[in-house]
């Protein structure tokens, strides 16, 4: 038996968002659109996916074995559809590729002079940006891929791959500060001081009223901010080192520094073409440093 890959995808995003007015959002679609896909899915399969007795649907039993066979299917397109695209070699004209700061420069050179070796025509695009609001951009069509480190969850529409580096992330406070003369500091003595945190555009958090917060959407800014001594940051330690002017001071936290997983990201409603599936490629073939 055949079955839409429509209905396919509108069932594993209904579970995956928890409703159909929400798989419909993120599939671009309208809810009618979406109720009647998994309809039809139930149809075909000859049993019933959702109980929609509730609020929100909620998964059958049935459904519960059925996911995982449908989230093979659809894993299996995707697959075939990333080797239809290396095989018929259409290459696109432009890439646009979205990074975080803490991605570390030595590995994007590379990678950018392996690009402009293979792939000297083709228009790229690099960008700035951070966590949710790469997912953004990678659903909105504006770029074409993205490297952020691993998300907790992803949407239905998000593929990802593990990237074999890691991010080495440490808290840093200006070396005049009091805190940072000391051997040992603990998170209560850092709750006295300013935190320089990460915000990004889609995912802001809510401000703090005392005042002991400021926030901005990249960790360039971050460094500069904890640079001028307006508090404390966690920051990549490579940029501290390349970019910093040595007036921050690593704090002897706790638990610190951490090591972070870094994933590169795709839309698979766009996904990208021969160029992009090499730059993938490359990026979880580079070695761990």
């Amino acid at each position: 038996m055949r079955y839409s890959p429509e209905s396919l995808e509108a069932f594993v995003q209904t579970v995956t968002s928890g409703s159909f007015s929400a798989a419909a959002r993120a599939l671009g679609k309208s809810q009618s659109t979406i109720s009647a896909a998994v309809a039809n899915l139930e149809d075909d399969l000859g049993f019933v996916l959702f109980d929609r007795g509730g609020r929100q649907p909620i998964l059958t039993e049935q459904g519960r074995r059925a996911l995982p066979q449908v989230q093979q299917i659809l894993a299996a397109s995707e697959r075939l559809d990333a080797l239809a695209i290396r095989l018929s070699q259409g290459v696109e004209p432009r890439l646009s590729f979205a990074v975080s700061d803490f991605w570390q420069t030595d590995h994007h050179e590379h990678l950018l002079k392996q690009f402009d070796a293979r792939y000297p025509e083709i228009e790229l695009e690099c960008m700035i940006a951070e966590d949710g609001d790469v997912l953004d951009l990678l659903q909105a069509g504006r770029v074409h891929l993205g490297v952020v480190r691993a998300q907790p969850a992803l949407p239905a529409d998000i593929a990802v791959a593990r990237l074999q580096v890691e991010a080495e992330m440490a808290v840093y406070l200006h070396r005049d500060h009091p805190l940072a003369k000391l051997n040992a500091v603990s998170e209560s003595q850092l709750e006295e001081v300013r935190h320089l945190r990460l915000n990004t555009w889609v995912e802001q958090r809510e401000p703090n009223s005392m005042g002991r917060v400021w926030s901005a959407p990249t960790y360039l800014l971050l460094l500069e901010m904890a640079e001028q001594g307006f508090g404390w940051s966690i920051l990549p330690r490579w940029l501290v080192k390349q970019f910093g002017h040595r007036v921050l001071q690593e704090l002897p936290l706790p638990g610190w520094p951490q090591h972070i997983a870094v994933e590169v990201v795709w839309s698979r409603r766009n996904p990208p073409g021969p160029a992009g599936r090499w730059m993938i490629d490359q990026l979880c073939a580079q070695p761990r440093v």
